[in-house]
């Protein structure tokens, strides 16, 4: 029996090894008919993926580190002009380094300023402030100089200028003309929003009269072009969280021709 076992063993094992060469073979057969994928999936995937990662990296520089603005109006001439190009940084606020008196800063505006809409919790528009892309919601965003710092008493007066805890402020260095108006409460603080309407942020509140303190977390903010700006003597105090980051550096500006005297032909 054993060599009777012994021998059926032998000629087994030939057929197995015939039956795995056969397999072998037919996995070969299979992967070299199995159809490769066509050059339009390969091309969307590419396409895909590099969407994917030009997203990641314009949310971690604008979020991160910095981002471009241009100046569309007039409010801080003389020191920006209408379409200049700057750099605003966001570095020292995440490692939140000190505001201090006459820094440019960009924010988005208070909401009484935009007709009461507060866009901070819409998806759209946040997608749209990381980054930037102009088919998204588009939030407007103002650059003004830091002059009041929490705790400060503020007062304006016509024709002098701002006052800071009863010491006049010395703006010579970068302001276009002296205040035309007057701030000495509360009540005092009103104007006209950028949309067109008259904002009295504290007309009707018990505050009416109180002094012109800026509360904690706080800034009061103001145009160097002080009789053509929509700042804090229109919509009042600026709330720190909705500073996006500090103009750093100036890095374009269009240089009109200069007019020469019209050449009169002979």
């Amino acid at each position: 029996m054993k060599d009777i076992d012994s021998i059926s063993s032998r000629q087994a094992s030939p057929q197995l090894t015939e039956e795995k060469g056969m397999s072998e073979q037919n996995n070969s057969i299979q992967k070299q008919n199995k159809p490769e994928p066509s050059f339009l999936v390969s091309l969307a995937k590419e396409i895909i993926e590099l969407v994917v990662v030009t997203l990641i990296l314009l949310i971690v520089i604008r979020w991160a580190l910095a981002e471009a603005r241009y100046i569309p109006s007039s409010s801080m001439e003389p020191m920006l002009q209408i379409n200049d190009r700057l750099l605003v940084e966001k570095v020292s606020g995440h490692f939140n380094m000190p505001i201090k008196r006459g820094d440019i800063l960009v924010f988005y505006p208070p909401p009484i300023e935009m007709g009461g809409h507060d866009l901070s919790n819409d998806p759209l528009t946040v997608l749209g402030r990381l980054t930037g892309l102009p088919f998204l919601p588009y939030e407007p965003a103002f650059i003004k100089r830091v002059i009041g710092l929490p705790g400060d008493h503020i007062r304006i007066a016509r024709n002098q200028g701002v006052f800071i805890n009863g010491q006049l402020l010395n703006e010579s260095a970068y302001i276009k003309e002296l205040p035309a108006y007057d701030l000495n409460v509360l009540g005092d603080i009103q104007g006209r929003s950028s949309s067109g309407g008259v904002i009295r942020p504290y007309g009707e509140s018990s505050q009416v009269n109180e002094p012109i303190v800026v509360p904690k977390d706080s800034l009061f903010m103001m145009g160097d072009n002080r009789n053509n700006s929509e700042d804090g003597h229109v919509w009042g105090f600026l709330e720190q969280k909705r500073v996006i980051g500090k103009a750093c550096l100036l890095f374009w500006r269009q240089l009109e021709a200069p007019k020469y005297p019209q050449v009169i032909e002979e």
